[in-house]
This record gives structure tokens, C-alpha cells and sequence, in this order.
């Protein structure tokens, strides 16, 4: 069946809103539009359910039972068991308090792997481990074409390196990494993996137990949900690694990264996510299955989608001589966060877009060593051009007339 565009759309109120109507969004990269399944589980909860959850009385209980259905229907989703899934306040929160846990594994002398293509909350927090005695090496991207090379990994490992850590997808390059590949390698030199998912996320939740990393992180108010951090980390790695929550919720696995209480309210409305997710698995000829399933369908229909709507973008780009565009040409290689340098400093080219209806933005997003790495001033910063699967050909039509008018 053919991509339904107005079928997508609907399910999102913020297109329906009057306020919105003259704008084109194109800063999905710093955040979604919520999916009315979504508000409509907040608002429920927040209706019927604002009280402390999973007690006896029938409000109380059932705020816990939508709690443990956003938990289970995401964790079938990303192909893993239901206690593997914990909500933090974010994934910058949840990456620093895995990074704590990590802390007190290692020995002095043991190394970890981190990148210069993440933005910073996948890196600063892992490269703060060289304060206790733990080597931090680096796997440096092409400074011409901002990839990162497996090869170049293998150079890295040995037998003191305990993890690794990349991203699935650069919130400036865009090149999407392969992640069952880079796992297989780390695994093989006896290392375990954590995987920034943020900036793929939002271009369809992969099935992370076919991929095989041990921590998958994403935010779910990038991929049309509440502001909350969703972190997997399967069990074998969770339960080595030091309890950072409460002494007696250290049995639990999603309990053990999460020192602070959940917020009730957004975890329950995640489950609004899977809704979104068999809604439009359904509308566009569906036939069932497992969760993974269905949401490997789901990702897959956003992926061609988003391929093409990005191919006249990227040609345009690519035929400007007043920008260098960063990252992959292709599209199929790459996720639709579109980054480019311009011959001055970014942030006016976005107000200037502005005037012309167009949200996008000019700046590092925390993305300061990947730009210091291909050269870009980060003070200068980038103009970056990010959508996903509701984005219309309209609106890229309209981006484009902007982009003509501007540069």
C-alpha cells in the first residue's frame, strides 16, 4: 500500500492547529510532534490516574497496569524481555547514571571506546571515567566525510577494552551506523556495547535484540511521545554492573538505573507509542505478527519514506557551492538530519528561514567535537534541516523555495 501521508498526519493535532498552519517543521532532530495516542494516554492519566500507582483502589491500580503496558509493548517492540525497557527523566540523565554504574565495574588500567561523532551526552560522561585511572581511547571519524570505519575500531581493541560506546546515528552527520556489525566486533574482543539510539530512533525503533547491543538509548519525546529517556540494557550486562537505585530494588532490572522515582504519567503515555506504532502497521495492510514485527513493518514504511522525500533535498544541497553538506550524499545511507556548513555563521541562515516559515536550526547541537572533527568552527556551527515520516512533500518543496531564496 502506498505511504498515507493524511492518514499520518491526522493522528498528530499539531497539524490541525491553527497556530501551526503557516510553518514547516524542520527541527525533528531536537524533537517530535506528539501523536495523539500519546496525548490522549497524558491526559487520561492525568484526569483519572494522578495519584501513586500500583495500590488497591481501581484508579490507583490501573495507573500501574498503563505503567507496565508502556514497559511490556515497548520492550516487545525493541525485541527484548519487559524488564530490560527502564524510563528515565532523559537520556542524558540515564546515559551519566550508567556511566556511575560503569565507574565502579572498571579497574584502573581497563579501557573503554568512545567516538568523536556522538553529541556530548553519549561522550562527555564516558570520557569523565579517565578522572578514575580508566583509559578512554578514541575511534575518530573521516574528517572529510564524517564516517566512522570499522577497521579502524578493530586497530582500538584488545583485551583491557571492556565497552564500547557510538551512536546508532550522528545528530550532524546522519550516516546511519551499522550497528550489528560494529557489535559483532566489540563482542568478539570481549567487550560489551552501548549504543546513543536518539537521533535514529525517531526513523522507526529497531528490533535491539536482533541488533545485539547490551545498552540501547533513545528519548522517547523524539519519537512522538513525552519527554522521558528509554534505556535497554539486557540482563547479563545489567545485573554486572552495580546497583545505582534503591538497596532493596536491586532485584529488579528496570529499577536498578533508575535512582529517582519514575514520572508516572509520561511513562504510562509511552504505551501511546505502540498504539501510533499498530495504527499506522494496520492502515497500511498489516497482517499481524509479533510485536517486533510489526514494528520492523513500521520502521521500514517510515525509512522509505523519509528516502524519498530526502533525495531532492540532498541534490539540492549538493549542487550549492555556498554550502558543504556533512555526511552521506546517498540516501539510503543516512537518516533525514541534515546538516551542511555555510560559508558564515549558521544561526542567522536559520532566522532568516524563519521569515520564510520554515523551523530549523543553526548552531553545534552538543555536537562540538564531531564539527571540530570535519573542520567545522563550532561557534560558527551548522544549519541543520531535520524531518521525519509525517514531513510532506509540501513542506520539503516549500524548505527548498526557502533555501533558494536565502543562500
Amino acid at each position: 500500500m502506498t505511504f498515507d501521508i493524511d492518514f499520518v498526519r491526522a493522528q498528530f493535532p499539531a497539524f490541525a492547529t491553527p497556530a501551526l498552519t503557516d510553518w514547516a517543521f524542520f527541527e525533528n532532530a531536537g524533537g517530535s510532534y506528539a501523536c495523539r495516542q500519546v496525548i490522549d494516554r497524558l491526559t487520561r492519566f492525568y484526569t483519572e490516574r494522578k495519584m501513586q500507582p500500583y495500590g488497591p483502589a481501581d484508579p490507583t491500580r490501573l495507573g500501574g497496569e498503563e505503567m507496565d503496558e508502556a514497559r511490556s509493548r515497548l520492550a516487545a517492540i525493541l525485541g527484548v524481555a519487559q524488564d530490560e525497557l527502564s524510563f528515565g527523566p532523559s537520556t542524558t540523565q540515564n546515559t551519566y547514571v550508567l556511566s556511575q554504574a560503569v565507574r565502579q565495574w572498571l579497574k584502573p588500567g581497563e579501557a573503554i571506546v568512545v567516538t568523536d561523532q556522538d553529541h556530548e551526552a553519549n561522550s562527555g560522561p564516558w570520557r569523565r571515567l579517565a578522572e578514575s585511572g580508566i583509559e578512554v581511547r578514541e575511534w575518530k571519524l573521516d574528517p572529510d566525510t564524517g564516517q566512522l570505519d570499522p577497521e579502524q575500531l578493530e586497530a582500538l581493541l584488545d583485551d583491557t577494552v571492556r565497552l564500547v560506546c557510538f551512536p546508532h546515528c550522528s545528530n550532524v552527520v546522519g550516516e546511519v551506523n551499522p550497528v550489528l556489525e560494529i557489535t559483532a566486533i566489540a563482542h568478539a574482543a570481549g567487550a560489551f556495547v552501548c549504543v546513543d539510539g536518539v537521533s535514529y530512533a525517531p526513523h522507526g525503533l529497531p528490533d535491539v535484540g536482533a541488533l545485539g547491543p547490551d545498552v540501547y538509548l533513545f528519548s522517547t519525546y523524539k519519537t512522538y511521545g513525552p519527554h522521558q529517556g528509554a534505556m535497554v540494557i539486557r540482563r547479563q550486562f545489567g545485573q554486572e554492573l552495580p546497583n545505582q537505585g534503591h538497596f532493596f530494588n536491586a532485584d529488579t532490572l528496570y529499577k536498578r538505573f533508575t535512582p529517582a522515582g519514575p514520572d508516572h504519567a509520561q511513562v504510562a503515555a509511552c504505551a501511546g507509542i505502540a498504539d501510533y506504532i499498530d495504527a499506522l502497521d494496520a492502515h497500511h495492510g498489516g497482517q499481524g505478527g509479533t510485536p517486533a514485527e510489526r514494528g520492523a513493518r513500521v520502521h521500514d514504511l517510515m525509512r522509505a519514506q523519509e528516502i524519498r522525500l530526502m533525495e531532492p533535498l540532498l541534490d539540492y544541497l549538493g549542487s550549492k557551492n555556498s554550502v558543504r553538506l556533512l555526511g552521506p550524499r546517498a540516501a539510503a545511507n543516512r537518516a533525514p538530519t541534515i546538516a551542511v556548513q555555510p560559508e558564515g555563521p549558521a544561526a542567522p541562515l536559520a532566522e532568516a528561514l524563519a521569515q520564510h516559515g520554515i523551523v530549523c536550526g543553526g548552531g553545534d547541537f552538543y555536537a562540538v567535537r564531531a564539527l571540530k572533527a570535519m573542520g567545522v568552527d563550532p561557534a560558527q556551527g551548522a544549519l541543520r534541516l531535520s524531518f521525519v515520516h509525517y514531513t510532506s512533500e509540501a513542506e520539503v518543496a516549500k524548505l527548498i523555495g526557502a533555501l533558494d531564496a536565502v543562500l
